[in-house]
């Protein structure tokens, strides 16, 4: 993805330059000319300084030119990039997360990956207080990729808000021993978020950054 905190600072660098150049090589050169046609012939002028300055001048004007073009080659990628973000919208996807998103009635499905077998693991559920609100506990799990269901409830069994929700996942193996496990976002892209500096996709209400993806399934 572009970056476009790096093209606003590629802008304001070419408009900079411009600005400092004055005169182009151009106008340097009449105005060169038109002093070597006026000179005294008694005493004329050393022009080592004005060579100097034109070389200047051309460095100047090239690296102004370079970044022209690759402030073009920057926007070109940009949409580039954003054609590509909106290509995944219907594709079911897998990605590293830490967040589950409830809808009131109904319950939500909490997928994590456990990195060697598990005797127990135990899923907790904060909210937005930083509150655990609820603890899932699961039997023996293999490692890998596993998935326990939340009903929406409270640990009293009182019924949850919508909203979106943390996740912390926790597993013991046979020695007693507890290891952290990863919690996962699994869902379709509903659409993707351009309001930041980096589109987002969009999934179960959940924003995540396409450098959190792991896995495309592919369009649905």
């Amino acid at each position: 993805m572009i970056d476009t905190v790096s093209t606003t600072a590629t802008s304001a660098a070419s408009a900079a330059m411009k600005q400092s150049m004055g005169m182009n090589k151009d106008d340097f050169l009449k105005l060169f000319i038109t002093q070597l046609q006026n000179q005294d012939p008694l005493n004329p002028m050393d022009s080592t300084e004005y060579i100097s300055q034109l070389a200047q001048l051309s460095q100047v004007e090239q690296a102004y030119n370079t970044n022209s073009n690759l402030q073009s080659i920057i926007s070109a990628l940009g949409a580039s990039s954003s054609l590509s973000a909106v290509s995944f919208v219907g594709s079911e996807v897998t990605a590293a997360g830490g967040s589950v998103a409830l809808k009131e009635g109904s319950e939500a499905a909490i997928t994590f990956s456990v990195p060697k077998a598990a005797e127990q693991v135990s899923v907790a559920i904060v909210d937005g207080n930083g509150e655990i609100v609820r603890t899932l506990i699961g039997g023996v799990t293999p490692a890998g990729e596993s998935t326990l269901a939340w009903d929406g409830k409270d640990s009293s069994g009182a019924q949850l808000a919508s909203g979106t929700y943390g996740v912390a996942v926790t597993g013991v193996d046979a020695a007693g021993t507890s290891f952290a496990c990863s919690p996962l976002i699994q869902g379709t892209v509903e659409g993707i978020n351009f309001a930041g500096s980096l589109p987002l996709m969009v999934i179960g209400g959940i924003e995540v950054p396409f450098s959190d993806l792991l896995r495309v399934k592919g369009v649905m």
